[in-house]
Order: structure tokens, then sequence, then C-alpha cells
């Protein structure tokens, strides 16, 4: 018999993760590395767990994710929204809390990009009158 599992796709900044929802006992993989081994800092790893723990579903299903892209702050806010939509689809009555706390909505803000004339996006060389 198959086992039940729950897709989501998050995004944020240049990261997308690939999350799948398995039931177990809470834990977390991912690019086939523990949550701590992966990201290594505390806050990070808390942005990951945020909508397990709003929702009380932390010890009801293993969370496996491959995340591709950007940098360690994106792929967490990525890894965060493909939970949170795994969730959804595991379980619609959850919709209200994860709405709340705004782990559904996709994070508009990207790197603004280079302007000719200019170092980078805002930084130009330095002005002097004479």
């Amino acid at each position: 018999m198959a086992q039940v599992q729950y897709y989501g796709t998050g995004r944020r900044k240049k990261s997308i993760a690939r999350v799948r929802l398995v039931p177990g006992d809470g834990t977390i993989l991912i690019n086939q590395r523990p949550l701590e081994e992966y990201f290594g800092k505390k806050t990070l790893e808390m942005i990951v767990k945020q909508p397990l723990v709003v929702t009380e579903t932390g010890n009801r299903f293993n969370v496996i994710a491959k995340v591709e892209g950007g940098g360690t702050t994106g792929q967490a806010g990525a890894v965060r929204m493909g939970i949170a939509r795994a969730l959804l689809k595991a379980d619609e009555s959850l919709r209200p809390a994860l709405k709340r706390e705004g782990f559904l909505t996709r994070d508009p803000r990207m790197k603004e990009r280079k302007k000719y004339g200019l170092k980078k996006a805002r930084k130009a060389s330095q002005f002097s009158k004479r």
C-alpha cells in the first residue's frame, strides 16, 4: 500500500524549496541532511519549524525538503512556505492559523537590479563639486 504524502512548494528571493510531508515522528531533513546540520543557526531552524509549532503538528509529520538557489535566509523562508502549503493539503482546517501568521503569503521582495553608471543598485561613486 502506498504511503500518504503531501507536497508543497515554497519560494523566497532566489530560493526554491520542494517539501514533502510524510506521517512520522517529526524529523526534518533538508537536502538529505538534518535541519541542525544544514542551517547551523538557531534562528533559521526556528523559522523552518514555525508552521509546525503554530499548528501543533510537529510530531505528526516527517519533513523532507530539497532546496536550491539563494542564501541560507532565503532557503529557510522557502522551506517554511513549502511546509505551510503541504500542511494545508494535509488538513484544510489549518488555513486560518497559517494565514494569520503570514506563512501562506509569498514575500515579494527581491534583489534590486544594478543600474548603469552606478557600482551597485544604488551605490554611486563619491560626488565632488570640483
